[in-house]
This record gives C-alpha cells, sequence and structure tokens, in this order.
C-alpha cells in the first residue's frame, strides 16, 4: 500500500472520529440547545470549524456547528459555490464530500426549508488543491461503436482509428503525431485545435506503421514498419525540409516492430519480431559519408524465443533502454556501453516472461503486466541528484491503464481501471479522477509535455485521444 492511500485511510479515520465525537456531543446535549436534535427554525444555525482545512474533489469533510439537525433531506452544503454531497448529519456535524472544481473554497451550509431556512457561511475558505484528472482531447463513437475519420477540430475530427504512437515534433512541441497501426499518420496541432493527415501510407509503401521517431538533429523522421517479406521496408526516413513527405527506405527486412534514436549518440536501433533481433544502423556514417545500404546494420543480441513482440524506449540521457515486450508482458532493460557506442546484453527489469497478462503492482518479476505499449520518460522531482531522475510511464492495453516502472523496477498503476462501484469491469470510456473514476479501452500511444506536465493517451477502442492533467 503506498503512502497516499495511507493517508487518505487515516484521514478517513480521523473524520469519522470526529464525527462521532460529534454525534455523541449533540446526543449528550453539548453546546447545543435542542437536545432532541432536530433543526429548530427559532436558534441560529452556526458553522464553527471544519476538517480538514485543504484538499481536492472527493475529499472528505465534518463542518462543526450547530443547530444542524438531523435530518439530511433538509441540509445542502456548497464548496466553492459548487454542490457538495452530504453523506449524514447530526445536530453539531455535517459529514460531506468535497466536489469537483471547488476551486474558490467558500464554505456554505443550509439548513431548512421555504421559510424556515437559514444559510450560514464559514468564516474560513477551504484550500482546493486540482487534482490530476483524465478528460478527452479530440475523437468520438456513438453508441454503437460507429465513428468517422476525417480531419477537422479537436471537437469534429471523428474518430481514430488505432492511434498506436504518439510523438511530438521536437522542433515544434505544438504538434503531435500519431502513428496508426495499419493507418496514416494524423497531425494534433495544438495552436488552432486541428487534426489534419499530412503522411498517408501509401507514401511510404508501408503495411502497418508502428512507431515514429526524429533523429537526433531534428531534422529527419524514422517510420518502423511492420511487413512480413524479409526484403520489405523496416525503416524508412524522409525530411523536415519535404514536410517529411519524401520517405526513403532506410533499412529493410521483416517484421519491425519499432525503432528508435540514441537521443545523444545518433545511432538507430530497431528490431525483428521474427527471432527477437535487435539491431543498430549507423546513422551518423549514413549521413555523413553516404556510404550505407538498406542491409548494413548490425545485430546486437536476440530475445528469448521467436515472435518476441517489442519496442525500444531509449531514455534522455542515454544510458540505457527499455524493452518492453508487448506479447509476453514484460520489460527489459539494456545498458549503453559509452566506449563502443552501443547496447549490451539486456535483462528483466518488470514483469515475467511468458507469465499471464494479469494485473498485479510489484517490485520485479512479482508484477504482472498484460500487453505493455508504448512508453514515456518523465523527470520525478525527488529523484533529483540520484544517478538517474525518471520514471518510465507506459500505456498498457490488456489492463486498460497507465503504470510506473522506477528506475529501481517497482511498478504502480498511475490511471485507469476506476469507476468499480459502476460495474466490475476494468475498462471503459469514463473522464475523471485518475485511479477512483476514469476508465479506458485498450490504451496503446502515449506522449507527455514535459512543459505543461500534460500526459496524452491513444484510447484504441474509444477511438480518440485523451489527456491526463490538473484539472480546469
Amino acid at each position: 500500500m503506498n503512502c497516499i492511500k495511507k493517508m487518505q485511510i487515516v484521514n478517513l479515520c480521523i473524520l469519522l472520529l470526529l464525527l462521532s465525537t460529534c454525534i455523541i456531543s449533540c446526543k449528550k446535549g453539548s453546546g447545543n440547545s435542542t437536545g432532541s436534535g432536530a433543526y429548530n427554525p427559532s436558534e441560529a444555525v452556526t458553522v464553527t470549524d471544519f476538517f480538514p482545512k485543504t484538499g481536492g474533489g472527493g475529499q472528505q469533510l465534518v463542518i462543526y456547528g450547530k443547530n444542524f439537525g438531523n435530518d439530511k433531506s433538509i441540509v445542502s452544503v456548497k464548496i466553492g459555490n459548487k454542490d457538495a454531497t452530504v453523506i449524514n448529519v447530526h445536530n453539531g456535524g455535517i459529514y460531506c464530500i468535497v466536489p469537483n472544481r471547488a476551486y474558490t473554497g467558500e464554505v456554505e451550509v443550509n439548513v431548512g426549508v421555504d421559510s424556515t431556512q437559514q444559510m450560514v457561511m464559514a468564516s474560513d475558505t477551504f484550500g482546493y488543491q486540482r487534482r490530476m484528472v483524465v478528460t478527452t482531447l479530440a475523437g468520438k463513437k456513438d453508441e454503437r461503436g460507429n465513428y468517422d475519420v476525417k480531419d477537422g477540430t479537436f471537437a469534429d475530427c471523428g474518430g481514430f482509428n488505432n492511434p498506436t504512437w504518439l510523438i511530438f515534433d521536437p522542433a515544434n512541441p505544438n504538434l503531435l503525431y500519431m502513428g496508426q497501426d495499419g493507418g496514416d499518420v494524423r497531425l494534433l496541432n495544438f495552436t488552432d485545435s486541428t487534426v489534419t493527415t499530412p503522411i498517408t501510407r501509401g507514401m511510404g509503401g508501408w503495411s502497418r506503421i508502428r512507431t515514429i521517431a526524429f533523429t537526433k538533429d531534428k531534422n529527419h523522421m524514422i517510420i518502423a514498419n511492420d511487413q512480413g517479406d524479409v526484403n520489405g521496408i523496416s525503416t524508412s526516413i524522409s525530411s523536415r525540409a519535404n514536410g517529411f513527405r519524401d520517405p526513403q527506405v532506410l533499412t529493410s527486412y521483416k517484421q519491425c516492430n519499432g525503432a528508435s534514436v540514441h537521443p545523444v549518440n545518433g545511432e538507430l536501433y530497431f528490431n525483428s519480431y521474427e527471432k527477437g533481433q535487435f539491431y543498430r544502423f549507423d546513422l551518423n556514417s549514413y549521413f555523413e559519408n553516404h556510404n550505407l545500404g538498406i542491409k548494413d546494420y548490425q545485430e546486437l543480441f536476440k530475445i528469448q524465443d521467436n515472435n518476441w513482440e517489442f519496442q525500444i524506449d531509449i531514455a534522455p540521457t542515454g544510458d540505457y533502454a527499455y524493452i518492453v515486450v508487448i506479447n509476453q508482458n514484460y520489460i527489459l532493460r539494456t545498458d549503453y556501453d559509452w566506449t563502443n557506442k552501443t547496447f549490451t546484453q539486456p535483462y528483466v527489469v518488470c514483469g515475467e516472461p511468458r507469465a499471464g497478462g494479469d494485473w498485479v503492482d510489484g517490485v520485479g518479476t512479482q508484477a504482472r503486466l498484460s500487453n505493455p505499449y508504448q512508453g514515456v520518460f518523465v523527470r520525478n522531482p525527488d529523484y533529483a541528484g540520484k544517478k538517474d531522475e525518471y520514471d518510465f510511464y507506459f500505456a498498457e492495453q490488456g489492463n486498460h491503464d497507465i503504470r510506473i516502472l522506477t528506475p529501481e523496477g517497482k511498478v504502480t498503476t498511475f490511471a485507469g481501471r476506476g469507476s468499480s462501484s459502476i460495474d466490475p469491469n476494468p475498462y471503459g470510456y469514463i473522464d475523471g479522477a485518475l485511479r477512483t473514476e476514469a476508465r479506458f479501452n485498450q490504451p496503446k500511444g502515449l506522449a507527455y509535455d514535459s512543459v505543461s506536465h500534460v500526459f496524452y493517451v491513444g484510447d484504441c477502442e474509444n477511438h480518440c485521444i485523451r489527456k491526463i492533467s490538473l484539472e480546469n
């Protein structure tokens, strides 16, 4: 159990204890002239205090005072001019739930009806703390699951067909490219809130666009292509100068699930599903000498057995990469050899090879994953001064959530699988609080805006792009 959950339980216990104390004192008539506990319209309603003083939407709150009565139906509470849910009322205490977006924090209590109603304000304001929540940025489907695929504004662009890969343009943070497995490359422009289709699958002769990467100089885009021919296209390269609409074959083999560029030294790494091959291509030499052909790459190692589907995510420091093994439910780490400018034999950091796709938070092989997909590195301010300052967030298709992997190999759940009071399913389409409300349906794509601290999720079966950010 993490610290946040422990604190929530402790806070709830304190609230219930304080409310119980309040109830007992009310029953004894302590500080209350209405010994029966019923609301007395001839006496003033007063608010003396509330606890806790700060919190977010969904926070439990106890309001203390006099003459609240014991009939919940005639008591209402507003916090920040938003209606709070009243759970229980006794003459000296009201137990309620802080509403979402109660930003201004004024605490208002109303008791009675019609001519007997009294309204009183607390002297202090509740310190509302904004929560991280899941919302929908763009894309939608109807009640039958049908959707149009079209260019347009975020509000009217229809739905997205398999949004499996998301990446920001490193030269323009207002542009978010989306790879659609089996479809075209879409572009979300945050400057004018539009969706366009700048790159079609036919431009490069691609079968399945799996991943998108950019070269170190930011001037070229690399697309990983998954197809069956050993002489087919594994990666393509296109130039910014031509709007990335001039793809050329960069490397040739079959069944490439992903390609990534080293952020410091610039070489290209890509894979093949065939035997789990991990390849290195000297992209620097390709640019400088133009003496490399489409087969001039080096096999570094194989992971496990044949038919291992995986993607490669290199840390911003370049010190290591995570190999996300999609179809076998685990993640490897490969460390970078700075002397030889290459990656070394990988080892498991979380999940268990060949284990079933369960949902278990834990450390190392005790954790259980189900079809992990795209991941992003997020700097954690709590790690300042440590060798590795990044957590790895990844979308998880099979468990319908977003997970976090720490440098020590600990896996926790960040968002999704909420709303258990509605039904027991872990999947669905619900916006709201990260863990208690929000649901995804087979999320695959994940991008992170490190300036605004916002996540974007390619929610495949909901055919939309979700957003994880502070509520507004």
